[in-house]
C-alpha cells in the first residue's frame, strides 16, 4: 500500500459537520472526501460531550489508521487463518463456513473501507501505507450519504419508517454491527439476559448463538455479533431478522456484511493481543456501494472494549483500556448523576422527547446533580493510556515493547477505584474472582 503524498486542502472555516468527537470537514477539488478532525472530546451514556483527554485525539486517529490500513491490506490477511485456528482451535471454520468463504475472497482483495489515508500535521501530505512522522487528529475519508428514518406515533407507539433506505445506494447502513468475543459486567447483552424470563432468556441465547448462559468475563467459544439500530434517539437492541428488514440492503448482502464484520474484528484482536491487551467487543458501521461493502465510521480506541486483567492483594481485576473506564467513573463515583441519566431516559422513552432535554431541565431547575468534573488524579490514569497507545502504534513489532508499562497503568486504576466510596461496586462489575 504506496503514499500518494498528495496535498490535502480543507475548508476549516466551514464545517461539514461538528460531532461530540469528531468535526468533518470538505475537502476542497474533491467532492466526495471529508477530513475528520478527531478531538479529545469524550461521550458516555448518549449526553454528548462531557469530558476532554490529553492526547486521545491523535491517539484514537493514529490507531483508526492502524486499524483500517490493516483492513485494506491483503498482506495482513495472509497468515489470519492461522491466527484464528491458533485462538479459536483448528476447528472454527468448519463450524463456520461462511466465514472461511469470505475470507478467502478477502485474502484477494482485503476489505474496502472509507479511509484515504492521516495528513501529516506539518506537511499536510496524506499518508496511506505509513505514519506521518508525528501523528495528527486528521483523517481523509470517502463520503457516504446518511438517511435516517421517518418518526412515526400511533397511539403512545413511536415507531420508525426505514422504506427510504430500499432503492438507493451509496448511503450507511442504519445499524451497529457488534461483535462479542465475550460478555462483559456492563454489556447491554448481559443486561437483557438478565431480565428476561427462563424461557426468554433460552430464546435469546439461541437468537444469540450462545449455549451456555451469559456469566461477566466469560469469553465465547467463537465470536458472535448483534445488532443495535443506528439512527434513533436511542440505540435500539434488535433481533437479526429485524436488521435485515431496515437495513435495506437485501439477504445476501446483510449476511456478506456479518461475516466481513467478523473478519474485521479478528484483525482489531490481533492489533491489540500485539499490545498484550484482550479485546471483548467493537462496533461496526457498514455502508452500501452498489453489491459492495465498505467499512465506514469513526473506529478507535473509543469504540472498542479492550482490557488486562490486573492481579491485586490475591485478586483479578479487569482494567478498561477503553472508554468504558469512564463509564464505570461516572457510575462508581458519580452514581447519583448516573442515575438520573437513567431515570430521564426512561422518561423519554414515555414521551419521546430527547433525554438530555430533560435532563438539562431538571438540573437547571435542581432536581437533578450537575454533570460532574473529572477528578485530576483520575484523568492522568487516562492520559497515560492513551500515550502508551499512541507510542505502540508506531512502535516496530506493534507495540510489544510496551507491555510492562500497560500493566502498570491498569495497576495504578485498580488502586484508584479501591479507595473509592463505591469500591464495592467496582469490584462487582470488574472482579473476575
Amino acid at each position: 500500500m504506496s503514499d500518494s503524498k498528495r496535498t490535502v486542502k480543507f475548508d476549516r472555516a466551514n464545517p461539514y459537520y461538528n460531532g461530540s468527537v469528531q468535526n468533518l470537514y470538505s475537502v476542497i477539488d474533491d467532492p466526495d472526501s471529508l477530513v475528520s478532525e478527531t478531538s479529545m472530546g469524550g461521550s458516555v451514556f448518549d449526553v454528548g460531550t462531557i469530558f476532554e483527554i490529553k492526547d486521545s485525539d491523535t491517539a484514537r486517529a493514529g490507531f483508526r489508521h492502524l486499524v483500517y490500513r490493516s483492513l485494506m491490506d491483503v498482506d495482513e490477511w495472509a497468515d489470519m487463518e492461522s491466527y484464528i485456528k491458533d485462538h479459536w482451535g483448528e476447528d472454527y471454520f468448519q463450524n463456520q463456513p461462511i466465514i472461511q468463504e469470505t475470507l478467502e475472497k478477502v485474502k484477494s482483495a482485503g476489505l474496502r473501507t472509507h479511509h484515504q489515508g492521516m495528513i501529516g500535521p506539518d506537511d499536510e501530505k496524506l499518508y496511506v501505507g505509513s505514519f506521518p512522522q508525528d501523528l495528527s487528529n486528521l483523517t481523509m475519508i470517502k463520503k457516504y450519504n446518511i438517511y435516517k428514518p421517518e418518526s412515526v406515533t400511533f397511539l403512545k407507539s413511536h415507531l420508525y419508517d426505514y422504506e427510504k433506505f430500499y432503492g438507493n445506494d451509496q448511503f450507511v447502513i442504519p445499524l451497529e454491527q457488534i461483535v462479542r468475543f465475550g460478555v462483559t459486567s456492563g454489556s447491554s447483552i448481559l443486561r437483557k439476559y438478565s431480565a428476561q424470563s427462563d424461557s426468554g432468556k433460552k430464546a435469546y441465547l439461541r437468537e444469540l448463538g450462545v449455549a451456555n448462559e451469559l456469566i461477566p468475563w466469560q469469553t465465547f467459544d467463537a465470536p458472535l455479533i448483534d445488532l443495535t439500530t443506528k439512527y434513533e434517539p436511542e440505540d435500539r437492541n434488535i433481533s437479526r431478522q429485524e436488521a435485515l428488514l431496515i437495513s435495506g440492503i437485501g439477504g445476501d448482502l446483510f449476511s456478506e456484511s456479518l461475516a466481513r464484520a467478523i473478519l474485521a474484528s479478528f484483525m482489531v484482536h490481533r492489533i491489540f493481543n500485539r499490545m498484550g491487551l484482550n479485546l471483548w467487543d467493537l462496533k461496526w458501521e457498514i455502508a452500501k456501494d452498489g453489491q459492495d461493502l465498505v467499512f465506514v465510521d469513526t473506529l478507535d480506541t473509543d469504540s472498542v472494549r479492550a482490557t488486562l486483567t490486573c492481579e491485586v492483594e490475591g485478586h483479578n481485576y479487569i482494567v478498561n483500556f477503553n472508554k468504558q473506564a469512564m463509564r464505570d467513573y461516572y457510575i462508581i463515583v458519580h452514581d447519583d448523576w448516573y442515575e438520573a441519566v437513567n431515570k430521564t431516559k426512561k422518561e423519554a422513552a414515555q414521551t419521546g422527547e430527547n433525554f438530555t432535554a430533560i435532563l438539562k431541565r431538571g438540573q437547571d431547575q435542581g432536581l437533578y446533580p450537575d454533570t460532574p468534573v473529572v477528578d485530576e488524579a483520575f484523568m492522568k490514569i487516562q492520559e497515560d493510556k492513551y500515550l502508551v497507545i499512541k507510542k505502540s502504534i508506531t512502535e516496530k513489532g506493534s507495540g510489544a515493547g510496551y507491555k510492562q508499562e500497560v500493566a502498570d497503568i491498569a495497576r495504578r486504576e485498580v488502586d484508584y477505584f479501591l479507595n473509592t466510596k463505591n469500591k464495592e461496586l467496582y469490584k462487582k462489575l470488574n472482579a473476575i474472582d
